[in-house]
C-alpha cells in the first residue's frame, strides 16, 4: 500500500488550503487514518486522525480550523485547513494503521506567511 499527499503550497495567514492523502488501495475503511506535522526543529505531531468508524479527534492547537474528512470512493483522506496561522507551517504527512500495517506518506509542504 501507497500514500500519496498533496495539496501544500503558500498561503497566506488566514487563508485556506486542502490536503489529500491518496491511498493505492482501498483500506480507510479498515483503518485509522492521522493526518501529522514536523515543522523545523520540532517533533512531528499528530493534527487530526479519523478511524474506520468515523469517528474524529483534532489537536487542540487545530480545533475548529481544521477537519479531516474520508472518501472511500475515491480512496482518499482529506485535511481541510482554515483561518492558517504561520504557526501552522510544517511539513504535513498522512499514516494509515490497522492492527496488520502501518504507512506513511511522503510529506507536503504548508507554508503560512504573516
Amino acid at each position: 500500500v501507497q500514500l500519496q499527499a498533496s495539496g501544500g503550497g503558500l498561503v497566506q495567514a488566514g487563508g485556506s488550503l486542502r490536503l489529500s492523502c491518496a491511498a493505492s488501495k482501498s483500506i480507510f475503511s479498515i483503518s485509522t487514518v492521522g493526518w501529522y506535522r514536523q515543522a523545523p526543529g520540532k517533533q512531528r505531531e499528530l493534527v487530526a486522525g479519523i478511524g474506520p468508524g468515523g469517528s474524529t479527534n483534532y489537536a487542540d492547537s487545530v480545533k475548529g480550523r481544521f477537519t479531516i474528512s474520508r472518501d472511500n470512493a475515491k480512496n482518499t483522506v482529506y485535511l481541510q485547513m482554515n483561518s492558517l496561522k504561520p504557526e501552522d507551517t510544517a511539513v504535513y504527512y498522512c499514516n494509515a494503521q490497522s492492527i496488520t500495517f502501518a504507512v506513511w506518506g511522503q510529506g507536503t509542504l504548508v507554508t503560512v506567511s504573516s
